[in-house]
């Protein structure tokens, strides 16, 4: 969990009150913040949950107590004036890391404080959102040692974002007298050192230059020409990373606490080779939470008068619609807003956790098994006594597994082909294997019939497990599933064996089963056939197409079923 270090004087005093440490320490922790200790300077340490990464620093801590003690109200998103800096990417740069934002900050008063602040915010976000570097760098640097490049159009001045060859362009690091390859850097420098596996790899290395050359080797170190002291007034933030979103937000974060320092925020201008993006982006994004839902989860009576006054509490601001449903306005800084539920935990905590009064719930029950647990288990005792093996595989796979090796395409909208849907992606896959959430079950048991060509048939495989596909109908984007497979691989194994199976599964059950003919692209045509339990249409069976033995290096038939688990509710 992060830990932020406070300066209690310097809290008061963004905080605007002159409640003592103890008094802090309650209203922080009905924040959310646990005070932890004190370190040797005397700066009290605070643990809180890792989602509100905009406490980071003092400046954000205290933003929440002025709205917990309201001082302010509602979204604030600072003036920005308009851009005077651009940031040229050009096509060189690594396509590991290709993305960049920025923003220019000025009339600081930077003492001794709120440098540190700023570096601990900075070091803080690389350890967190930043991944240790590796998603996003920050590189923060006095303007006025900036000389930037004079284009022939209106802008005044760029900085350009490209790749450098490791032995290329010198420069003197942060730390160092000497001047520095890139590559001598990531051998000689300590800090190069520590961070030259997030770069050590690539064929051109990434690289910040203004009129002047090199001054930034991100996410390494910058150069020393433009490093921040208490004498720097203006600034200029450079962020460089994976993914845009990422870096956009971390650099949002540390807007917010400059322009809480007095800081003026200038937009910059990232001019990529096919788009052009004016940053930063401060842009407001809404969520919607219905009323109902608000005070089913708290478990209070609050009047729509009530809950507008607690959004606005806790730095948020809502439009009521007829039906009683708030439209609420998210700031930029809050990265972790994602779903209602996390507004209705903002309302919770404007109106005070401490203040909810417990009591016992309306029902008398005990702890059991869920429905669809006892669901499974009968389906799962069902297939066991007809004779299949129980398995538990991945729920992650590829597109490669999923579609690709199963003769089918990805479709982009609704497919009436079971399983044949647009799968959640991972945004950074940690394996090439595991890039999806899957979208069905018998893609797995094929890789394990796959792998088991040398064990003696019949192979008889079943299993009920997780799948999903995207839907923008849902609150999380995304639907989940739980369905049940079952191949049968085997000399013999036709379309009748798996129906029989599948008959005596929905017998037992207790649901009517119909299977009108159909079509999909792993099955044999004129071999397949739709699932429909209790005239709903829930899956498919049939005998796999030839292609897909191939694919799988199997050499005798198998028949297959897969069907919605909710079917038989």
């Amino acid at each position: 969990m992060p830990v932020v270090d406070i300066d209690t004087d310097e809290l008061r005093q963004l905080a605007a009150t002159e409640k003592d440490d103890d008094a802090l320490k309650r209203d922080l922790f009905a924040l959310g913040l646990e005070f932890e200790g004190e370190t040797e300077e005397g700066e009290l340490q605070f643990e809180f949950a890792p989602d509100r990464l905009d406490r980071l620093s003092v400046e954000g801590v205290a933003r929440s107590l002025r709205y917990q003690y309201g001082h302010d109200r509602g979204v604030y998103v600072p003036t920005t004036n308009d851009s005077e800096w651009v940031i040229e990417v050009e096509e060189s740069v690594p396509e590991q890391r290709p993305y960049v934002t920025g923003a220019v900050v000025r009339g600081l008063d930077m003492h001794e404080g709120e440098l540190q602040s700023l570096i601990q915010l900075q070091e803080k976000l690389h350890a967190t959102m930043g991944r240790q570097r590796a998603k996003g760098a920050i590189g923060v640097h006095d303007l006025t040692m900036l000389k930037g490049h004079h284009g022939g159009d209106s802008r005044a001045k760029s900085i350009t974002y490209r790749g450098v060859e490791p032995d290329g362009d010198r420069f003197v690091p942060l730390d160092s007298d000497a001047e520095l390859t890139p590559a001598d850097v990531l051998s000689d420098h300590p800090t190069g050192q520590t961070y030259s596996e997030l770069v050590t790899e690539y064929e051109r290395y990434p690289a910040i230059y203004d009129d002047i050359g090199l001054f930034s080797f991100p996410p390494v170190i910058n150069g020393r020409r433009t490093e921040v002291s208490t004498d720097s007034r203006d600034l200029f933030i450079e962020l460089t990373g994976t993914d845009q979103w990422t870096i956009d937000k971390m650099c949002a974060i540390i807007c917010y606490a400059l322009d809480a320092r007095g800081g003026r925020v200038e937009r910059v201008t990232v001019d990529y080779p096919d788009r052009q993006l004016d940053r930063p982006d401060l842009s407001v994004t809404h969520k919607t939470v219905s009323h109902e839902r608000i005070e089913s989860v708290l478990g209070i009576d609050l009047s729509t008068d009530n809950v507008v006054d607690y959004l606005e509490r806790a730095g948020l601001d809502a439009d009521i619609g007829d039906d009683r449903t708030y439209e609420v306005a998210v700031p930029p800084y809050r990265v972790d807003v994602l779903h209602a539920i996390d507004i209705v935990d903002d309302i919770g905590r404007a109106y005070g956790f401490n203040d909810l009064e417990p009591r016992y719930p309306d029902v008398s029950t005990i702890g059991g098994c869920h429905d669809r647990t006892r669901r499974e288990d009968a389906v799962r005792d069902v297939l066991a006594g007809l004779g299949f093996e129980d398995m538990l595989n991945f729920h992650l796979s590829s597109e490669q597994e999923c579609f690709d090796r199963m003769n089918v395409e990805i479709d982009p909208g609704d497919s009436d082909a079971f399983g044949v849907n647009r799968p959640p992606m991972i945004t950074e896959p940690y394996s090439e294997q595991y890039t999806i959430v899957r979208t069905w079950a018998l893609p797995s048991l094929l890789m394990v019939l796959e792998n088991n060509t040398h064990r003696s048939y019949p192979q008889d495989l079943s299993e009920i497990g997780l799948s999903a596909r995207v839907d923008e109908r849902e609150e999380t984007k995304v639907h989940e599933r739980r369905t049940v497979a079952a191949v049968l691989a085997r000399t013999d194994a036709s379309y009748e064996d798996a129906k029989a199976r599948l008959q005596s599964v929905a017998d037992a059950l207790g649901v009517t089963l119909e299977t009108p003919p159909t079509a999909h692209p792993s099955f044999l045509d004129g071999r397949t056939a739709s699932v429909v339990l209790d005239g709903e249409h829930a899956g498919v069976i049939g005998e796999l197409h030839p292609s897909v033995l191939v694919e799988h290096d199997l050499e005798l038939p198998v028949a297959a079923f897969e069907f919605d688990l909710a079917a038989i509710e």
